[in-house]
Formats: structure tokens, sequence, C-alpha cells
């Protein structure tokens, strides 16, 4: 097997002005994302890729047949946008790996014809929190202004860790190549698949690319998940108690 292997499943010569980037990532916020759109765009697939860099372990769908892990790339033709969406089941396993699969996407985006990249995760904040908001980063200042009014948040040394993964390095790596990016991070705890905070990240991509996209059913999905978090928070509010009266 290649370490990475490109399978393009058309010939067709496909064009694209903008890839959206949704790996797996903290809270799935930007898999849910970039998913959605697909399934609302009805956007067809164009390429599965796989490689020995991703985690040693197979996916069992339904019928119960295994399968190698799996990133895609999806391509829709809407409204004079040309956009690709790069998504999958798992990101690296090794540092060597992030920076290779990171310029094996390039090279598609750059085929595609690409000039700018929106990546798409969630900002871990280890807490449960009523209000999300959305942090960001870009490859260059001067798209500071237009993600600002937007509705990003920019602040001074956050995330503390830096953009760990293909949201961080498809910035850096790509403006080496000319194509200028932006990161979009939801906030969220990180202890529970978040689509409150996927809600709050497509309301900003849509103010900064113009598209119109449905969020209903991320919506629905941002409710029901909002009952089960307030379930949380009695159950941590209940155990608080217990230790206070404990220890007095």
């Amino acid at each position: 097997m290649d370490d990475i292997r490109i399978k393009m499943l058309t010939d067709e010569d496909y064009h694209a002005d903008i890839l959206i980037e949704g790996l797996p990532g903290v809270g799935q916020v930007g898999k849910l994302v970039a998913e959605h759109m697909i399934e609302e765009f009805g956007a067809e697939k164009i390429a599965e890729i796989t490689s020995i860099f991703f985690p040693p372990q197979v996916l069992i769908d339904d019928n119960g047949v295994a399968r190698l892990s799996c990133n895609e790339v999806y391509l829709v033709n809407t409204d004079g946008n040309s956009i690709a969406f790069l998504v999958g089941d798992v990101q690296s396993a090794s540092g060597e790996g992030h920076y290779l699969l990171t310029d094996a996407y390039l090279d598609i985006a750059e085929e595609l014809g690409v000039k700018r990249i929106y990546t798409l995760g969630g900002y871990g904040t280890g807490h449960l929190q009523e209000e999300t908001q959305v942090f960001g980063a870009v490859s260059n200042i001067s798209l500071r202004e237009p993600a600002e009014d937007a509705g990003v948040v920019f602040s001074k040394d956050e995330p503390g860790g830096g953009i760990i993964g293909a949201s961080g390095l498809l910035l850096s790596l790509g403006a080496e190549r000319g194509i200028e990016g932006v990161c979009l991070m939801g906030e969220t705890s990180g202890y529970i698949v978040d689509p409150k905070s996927a809600h709050a990240v497509l309301g900003v991509l849509n103010a900064l690319t113009g598209l119109d996209i449905d969020d209903t059913k991320l919506e629905e999905r941002a409710v029901e998940m909002e009952g089960i978090v307030e379930k949380i928070r009695e159950l941590e509010n209940a155990k608080a108690e217990e230790e206070l009266s404990y220890i007095g």
C-alpha cells in the first residue's frame, strides 16, 4: 500500500473556488458543519483518500463488513459558487503524517484551482458554556477584518496550544502555495459531539461566504443536545452539593 493513496472517482475536469475542511476533531464541530453542507447541497463525491498514516483500524458497516478508514472530497456548484469539501473518518495518527497528508490535500486543492480554504473545528474549553463564541485564525492579516465583521473572535494567544492537525496546517502550508485560509473554531466543552457549536460556526461561515445554507437540522440537533447537556449540568451540581455536604 502506498503511504498516501488518492483515488479519483471520475476523469471529469472539476474546478472549485473554495475548499471547506471538516475532518474529525474536538466536539466533531467541523465534521458536523461540513457533512451538513454536503447533505444540504447534495454534493458529489469525487475522491477517496487512504493512508498508512491513519490509525491502524478498520470501520465496520451496518452489515458487519470491514473497510479501511477513508477521507473524502466532495464538490458542488451552487449559486455561482464552486465548493469542495474535505471530510472523512480520521486524521493522522502521527506528526509526520499530518504534514504529508496536508500536502496531499493541498495538491488536490491546487488541481481544483482553489483560492481560499475555510478550516472548521472546535475550540475545547473543558467545561460546558451557555453561549458559544467562534474563535478564528487567518493566514493573512487582510482576512481578519472581514472575519471579525462576520462574528469571529480573535483573542491574543488563543487557542493557547495553537491549532493541531489539518485545520491549522492547511492555513500555513496553503499560504506557502498562495492559497489564503481562514480557520473557524466553535467553543465546545470537548466532552460531547456538539451540534450547538456547529450551528454557531455555520452561521459565521454563511456570513463570510455569502452562502445561505438551511441550518434547521443542525438547530434541531442542537436543541436535542441542550436537553442532554442540562441533565449533565444537573448531575454535576448534585455531585458538587454532595461533596460540599460531605466536607461540612
